[in-house]
């Protein structure tokens, strides 16, 4: 059976999400595994209701990563200092699934200094943001509720991969178990 990977990640939102996910897709079949894409589904035609949209997207996006035998995320900072919210309720929900958790981020680096660099107007002083709340430094390239159950790589999509592949060797179909 080959390893199914939830791919998680704001990449839903790029103008070429689609045309992304089947690249995301790609990699994971030359990895040696599956990957399942958010945008696999398709909203049925029939619900036209936005409120109704975003439940029907919320529960399929729910199940694929019930399917997955693992979680993907791309960490990386979005529209802002953190990474995508619904990716991060993604993440908590794998691990409350008892889900490996592997992520990427791009940049090197701590939280903290990840934000210096990036968005040096938010800091007061060391350790404090311009609204006097302490910012995060436990030496971590991100809060430690999304970096301490992850097993994270700093790179691309296709370091983690690569990662994944030395840490579970893919299964081919139809092989011998």
């Amino acid at each position: 059976m080959t390893l199914r990977i939830y791919l998680a990640g704001p990449a839903v939102f790029r103008p070429d999400a689609l045309e992304y996910g089947e690249w995301l897709k790609a990699q994971c079949a030359e990895a040696g595994f599956e990957g399942l894409y958010p945008l696999d589904n398709a909203v049925p035609a029939e619900i036209v209701d936005p409120a109704e949209q975003g439940a029907w997207v919320y529960r399929a996006n729910l199940a694929l990563i019930e399917r997955c035998d693992l979680v993907l995320a791309d960490l990386n900072f979005f529209r802002g200092a953190e990474p995508d919210s619904g990716t991060c309720f993604e993440v908590g929900y794998a691990v409350a699934c008892r889900k490996p958790v592997y992520a990427h981020v791009g940049e090197t680096g701590s939280y903290a200094e990840r934000i210096a660099r990036r968005f040096p107007d938010l800091f007061h002083e060391k350790g404090v943001d311009r609204d006097g709340m302490v910012i995060e430094e436990f030496e971590l390239p991100l809060n430690l509720m999304l970096a301490v159950p992850s097993r994270l790589v700093h790179g691309s999509v296709t370091d983690a991969l690569a990662l994944i592949a030395r840490e579970h060797e893919p299964r081919v179909q139809g092989a011998a178990e």
